[in-house]
């Protein structure tokens, strides 16, 4: 990273304030969005096993496509805190909007898909005959919602590129109790069974729409920002969002490969895998947490032209996520012994997990330091950049990967192959931060 003089106890202090302003809500918020899922699971799962089969399917296809598309959340952020730093806030909106029509867009493109495909995608998810029917019912209809889902992250980056992480934060608790209140009234008083599940579902998603657009048109109002839609703001928004959807696709493929190589290790290993991807998650909510206050503020040190600024704030989010990093690694590793229980009784599968879990728990200092430079050049807009060291990454750990299960190695040794992916994305992170080739001031990048 880019070597700056250490900054005075009060700049730090700043620093720290604006960093738990920001990050501590935004991990509210992040961790609210996986409880629609659950929250429906738990209400169909009193259905049947065939329909929780058919919603797990489902709601995996749902919640891929949608996770492709994050960059409409990242790359608002870092346009709207830049205009945000330069003083510009009509600009900041209007630039936000560009992001809310193309949301608007490829969510329609998505549906006509969806709609037409869904025997298809259900088919190559290996559906069982009487899983298939309620998984295919689950796609379609809450496919309609994709739209919505897409403008909330453009809207939510909009947001926190205003530097306000609170009302996601707000909107996502008021989603999720709307969201299973209205599974429970149409999956069990309408009588509508999973299909009630489905439009519950929807009917969350764009009410939390609805609220987010409320807010971002008041603020267009305020300001004299325009919120009719503008072809060159769309297809700027949608060119910026090229490289961050290259990185978010190849990471999706690395862990797609580690899934796969899990499956060749035997039962007990995938099942294993599993868990500690579930427990690896929940501990990225916390980690990206930090990158999501990293994205606002360094976006608004260079809209600003305070390259110092950045420099200091990028040097203090560091050490918050290696000193989170370390804490987390510290609860993994003292407490897998008692929460590994809770997710199986099969010991088999818990003598995988406990040394598994180990290499996790060593490598969280790593992923501190990666979450939060991936969030600074997010926040710098060095799409690009992230673009190549994601590619490089995954050259590097799909043939280690694949070599596990050929050198006779198990899940430990796999998890070691995903702490190497992590090192060598930290490696490439560091590199572009150090040079200070991301230090780009300006409105625009």
């Amino acid at each position: 990273m880019t070597q700056a003089p250490v900054a005075p106890k009060n700049i730090r202090r700043r620093h720290d304030r604006e960093i738990v302003s920001l990050a501590v809500p935004a991990f509210g918020a992040l961790v609210a969005e996986p409880l629609f899922v659950m929250a429906d699971s738990a209400i169909v799962g009193h259905l049947g096993t065939p329909q929780l089969a058919g919603l797990g399917i489902a709601a995996a296809l749902l919640t891929t496509a949608v996770s492709v598309f994050v960059f409409l959340a990242y790359a608002t952020t870092a346009a709207v805190a830049r205009r945000v730093g330069a003083g510009d806030l009509q600009a900041a909106i209007r630039q936000g909007m560009d992001g809310v029509w193309l949301a608007l867009l490829l969510g329609a493109a998505v549906i006509a898909v969806v709609l037409p495909a869904a025997p298809w995608f259900i088919d190559l998810f290996g559906a069982s005959d009487t899983a298939a029917p309620y998984a295919v019912t689950y796609l379609r209809i809450s496919a309609l919602g994709i739209p919505a889902m897409l403008m909330v992250l453009a809207a939510t980056g909009i947001l926190r590129g205003l530097q306000d992480t609170r009302t996601p934060l707000y909107v996502a608790i008021g989603g999720f109790a709307l969201n299973a209140a209205l599974n429970v009234g149409l999956v069990y008083g309408a009588d509508l069974g999973i299909a009630g599940s489905a439009w519950g579902t929807v009917i969350a998603q764009f009410a939390m729409a609805a609220v987010y657009l409320s807010v971002v048109v008041r603020g267009a109002r305020r300001h004299g920002a325009s919120l009719r839609p503008d072809a060159a703001g769309i297809r700027a928004s949608a060119q910026a969002g090229v490289p961050l959807l290259v990185r978010t696709l190849s990471l999706r493929a690395v862990l797609m490969i580690a899934t796969a190589v899990a499956a060749r290790l035997g039962d007990a290993d995938i099942a294993a895998h599993q868990i500690i991807l579930s427990l690896w998650s929940l501990l990225a909510f916390a980690l990206d947490a930090i990158a999501i206050a990293g994205q606002a503020i360094i976006g608004r040190y260079l809209g600003a032209e305070d390259t110092a600024g950045a420099r200091q704030a990028c040097r203090r989010m560091v050490e918050w996520g290696i000193a989170a990093g370390v804490v987390l690694g510290l609860l993994v590793a003292v407490a897998r012994p008692l929460f590994i229980p809770l997710f199986t009784g099969d010991h088999t599968v818990q003598d995988a997990l406990l040394p598994a879990l180990l290499v996790v728990a060593v490598s969280q200092p790593i992923s501190g330091v990666v979450f939060v430079l991936d969030g600074v050049l997010m926040g710098a807009g060095d799409g690009p950049y992230l673009a190549w060291a994601m590619l490089l990454t995954l050259a590097c750990f799909a043939p280690v990967a694949l070599l596990v299960p050929a050198l006779g190695g198990g899940l430990t040794t796999l998890w070691w192959a995903m702490t190497l992916m992590m090192a060598v994305r930290m490696l490439t992170l560091w590199l572009r931060a150090r040079s200070g080739r991301w230090l780009v001031t300006g409105a625009t990048r």
